[in-house]
């Protein structure tokens, strides 16, 4: 097997065009996206089919080795990433096949009344808990339907949902988008998941102050400000410390379990000047009905007088109200009682098993044994790669991580709590193949972009890219967040935007001066605000409050959020590319 050396400038020997021609997969996958609205795994097939095709035509790289490469970016894409995502899902569906996630559901339900209470329980901190294990539009959809459940109305509870999913996302589903992000770029893994735990608790912060706004306006940040900033603030200190000194993948389930027992402790001792609710039906078009608001003397006895006895049973489950949604457009809050000790603490087992599992994991003498026998490095076969000044390109070597991965702890986690749960082995077998079906579509798209990453790496496109990036010197710092929300929107994943672009951030960076861990980090930490904007994510959140139709209002409301929370990121980035901050990157 010959030895193929990349070529920066393949096109005529113009930098510029060789650039143009290496955007077009990019170009092709967003257009098939965005405009023609093709569905992503058949979009990211046909980008990648012309990815290989402009590797062997004008990068000249042997067609066996372009080969070699999509099988090594579909086997990347295979394990870890989908092997942690299917896992995390499947110990997700698990709960829910068990009456404990309903008891979850209503335990966070039965802590207050108050709608912009609610809103952090439910859409910050338990949406987090959902992102960091099932992801894929599973807490916009759950916390959505809860909202409304709680009588909040249908369109807001939308935006809700979407605007809350945003902190949690660059660590979601067990850290799939650094782990991702370390692929194709070869950076250290705890470089970037230090550098992205110094950005997303910014973020953080300010969401739960947002989401009160957007259910009471003025006066709920005035009267619930306190306790949106002990949520932000706890979750974005949890993220920081987890992400830098403990583990990864455990960054979302740790600060998620961290502000749900704060602003617990919290509400124990401080409750807001008055309670706000929501009384009537919506119209179908989800306006209000008629807002109440009570002192908190007055709240218990008034809605006991409403909804009935203080002691009703709970309501449907998650799934019921779902269905329930999508036919009575809103449904009337009422109170729950809350489960037993007992119920609550098997409700929240599953994530106690999974943090006591990584925990273990981490332990010294764990850890070194499981490198020694549960890890196997080795060069990619069909694959000799050097780059324009002649060194072997880091993508082509591979480190299997078969015991220690990710998703082999999570398998080991739901094992245990199927157990814990006394869940048949042959129903855990049946949940999995469900899974399986469920994230079919997600598999293609995600094994065609982990393919068409490492094409477009390992032939050269992405360097040629990078270099013309590089040109806007300085600048680039603010270009490389856009970079990053522009892949999620279109995308609607995280993981697949950071192994489009990761690379193409690194060799921006390297050739700017810039450093190539901050701006692979900000396409994640920035990415994230573009999530609310997906089509997917529109999709899910309009069907789960039955306004089926209504993305293009969902998008309206959304596209200023969405842009001001990435002007944040811009100028936090902008500024730890500076001496200004950064001593933040590590």
């Amino acid at each position: 097997m010959s030895t193929y050396q990349q070529v920066v400038d393949p096109l005529w020997g113009s930098l510029g065009l060789s650039a143009l021609c290496a955007a077009l997969p990019l170009l092709l996958l967003f257009v098939l996206l965005g405009v023609f609205r093709v569905k992503a795994a058949k979009a990211a097939l046909t980008s990648l089919l012309l990815s290989i095709v402009l590797a062997t035509m004008v990068w000249q790289m042997p067609l066996d080795q372009a080969l070699s490469a999509t099988a090594a970016g579909a086997f990347y894409g295979l394990f870890p990433i989908l092997w942690i995502l299917v896992n995390a899902l499947w110990v997700y569906k698990l709960t829910v096949a068990t009456p404990w996630f309903d008891a979850l559901g209503r335990t966070i339900r039965s802590i207050s009344n108050d709608l912009r209470i609610l809103a952090i329980l439910i859409a910050f901190c338990f949406g987090a808990l959902l992102e960091s294990l099932a992801g894929f539009g599973a807490p916009v959809a759950i916390t959505a339907a809860m909202l409304m459940a709680a009588g909040m109305k249908p369109l807001k509870s939308a935006i809700v949902s979407l605007l809350a999913n945003t902190a949690p996302v660059a660590f979601g589903a067990m850290a799939a988008p650094i782990i991702a992000l370390n692929g194709v770029t070869g950076l250290p893994l705890q470089d970037l998941s230090s550098m992205a735990g110094r950005q997303t608790p910014f973020i953080a912060l300010i969401v739960p102050l947002l989401l009160v706004f957007i259910v009471d306006g003025k006066r709920g940040l005035k009267q619930t400000w306190p306790v949106a900033l002990v949520a932000g603030a706890v979750f974005g200190i949890f993220q920081f410390i987890t992400s830098n000194y403990f583990a990864v993948e455990l960054t979302d389930v740790v600060a998620a379990v961290a502000t749900i027992a704060a602003v617990l402790l919290m509400l124990r001792f401080w409750q807001p000047r008055e309670i706000i609710e929501m009384s009537g039906q919506g119209n179908d078009s989800g306006e209000p009905g008629e807002e109440l608001s009570f002192g908190p003397a007055q709240s218990r006895q008034a809605s006991a007088r409403r909804y009935g006895s203080e002691r009703e049973p709970a309501s449907a489950s998650v799934t019921e109200a779902v269905s329930a949604a999508a036919t009575t457009r809103v449904m009337t809050p009422i109170n729950i009682q809350r489960p037993a000790t007992r119920e609550i603490w098997m409700a929240v087992a599953p994530y106690l098993i999974i943090m006591t599992i990584f925990s273990v994991a981490q332990i010294p003498l764990v850890k070194n044994w499981l490198s020694v026998v549960g890890s196997v490095s080795f060069a990619w076969p069909g694959l000799d790669v050097v780059d324009a000044d002649g060194k072997h390109v880091a993508a082509q070597k591979f480190k299997f991580d078969h015991l220690k991965a990710t998703g082999t702890l999570l398998l080991i986690s739901g094992i245990i709590t199927m157990a814990l749960y006394r869940i048949p082995a042959i129903s855990g077998l049946r949940i999995y193949w469900e899974t399986l079906k469920q994230l079919r579509w997600t598999i293609i798209t995600v094994t065609a972009v982990l393919a068409l990453s490492f094409v477009m790496n390992l032939s050269g496109q992405t360097t040629s890219l990078g270099l013309a990036l590089a040109s806007a010197g300085g600048f680039f710092a603010v270009l490389s967040p856009v970079i990053g929300w522009i892949g999620v929107a279109l995308t609607g994943s995280d993981t697949s935007s950071n192994s489009l672009f990761g690379q193409l951030q690194v060799a921006a960076a390297e050739q700017t001066g810039l450093p190539p861990v901050l701006m692979a980090a900000a396409n994640s930490s920035a990415g994230v605000m573009g999530k609310m904007l997906s089509l997917q994510n529109l999709a899910v959140a309009s069907a789960a409050v039955g306004l089926e139709g209504a993305e293009s209002t969902l998008f309206r409301k959304l596209l200023g959020w969405s842009l001001a929370l990435l002007a944040v990121m811009i100028v936090l980035v902008l500024l730890q590319s500076t001496p200004v901050l950064g001593w933040m990157v590590p």
